[in-house]
């Protein structure tokens, strides 16, 4: 039968203490190479938590050099188009505390950022976000303060860049087979698949 951890104390009987040079690894500003790491992300995932303890993960992504660095203590992004469902933006609104881990293709060690996150518009910067001649209407900035880097053990692990260990497309299901199942749709998945591909062509920027 299985044991339920409930405290620390019970973790670190099964999980010795990290040494002290991770345990204190932590800064509280952007360090030159952490924003050398950050500006060739072209892909975040963000994390918020909803006043009722609720969280959310969303992926962002845009060409790398898209999160500015505007000081050691501030970052910003564009927010893009999406699905209009705001869950990110109306989590920050209510809960600003927010937590960020950024990937480079190809590399497998990360960045990862907590801090407070604001939500603003008309920002000075916002035409250095640009893309495809679009220009975001809102950005979401974010005072760090907490950085550390990430070690590669997980993405060794799961062989996520090996190409060799990608399943055939095939076997992974589509958007539209997701929705479909999700929600007992009667229309067929190719449909949605079809649906979402013309988004994708024509609704990015």
């Amino acid at each position: 039968m299985s044991r339920v951890i409930t405290n620390e104390a019970q973790l670190r009987e099964i999980v010795e203490l990290p040494h002290p040079d991770i345990a204190n690894k932590a800064v509280d500003r952007i360090d030159p190479e952490s924003r050398r790491f950050i500006e060739l992300s072209p892909f975040f995932l963000l994390a918020t938590t909803a006043p009722d303890g609720s969280c959310d993960v969303s992926p962002r992504g845009d060409p790398a050099g898209n999160v500015l660095v505007l000081d050691e203590k501030t970052i910003a992004f564009g927010d893009r188009k999406g699905n209009r469902r705001l869950d990110s933006l109306r989590n920050i609104l209510q809960s600003p505390r927010v937590g960020m881990l950024f990937v480079v293709p190809g590399i497998s060690d990360t960045i990862r950022v907590n801090g407070t996150a604001r939500i603003v518009a008309e920002a000075p910067y916002l035409e250095r976000m640009t893309v495809q001649g679009s220009t975001p209407h809102l950005s979401v900035e974010i005072t760090v303060e907490e950085l550390f880097s990430h070690c590669s053990k997980a993405f060794v692990r799961s062989r996520i860049w090996d190409t060799g260990t990608w399943p055939e497309r095939k076997a992974v299901p589509t958007g539209g087979q997701i929705a479909k199942s999700q929600r007992n749709l009667q229309v067929e998945a190719q449909v949605i698949d079809d649906m979402l591909a013309l988004d994708s062509r024509h609704g990015l920027y």
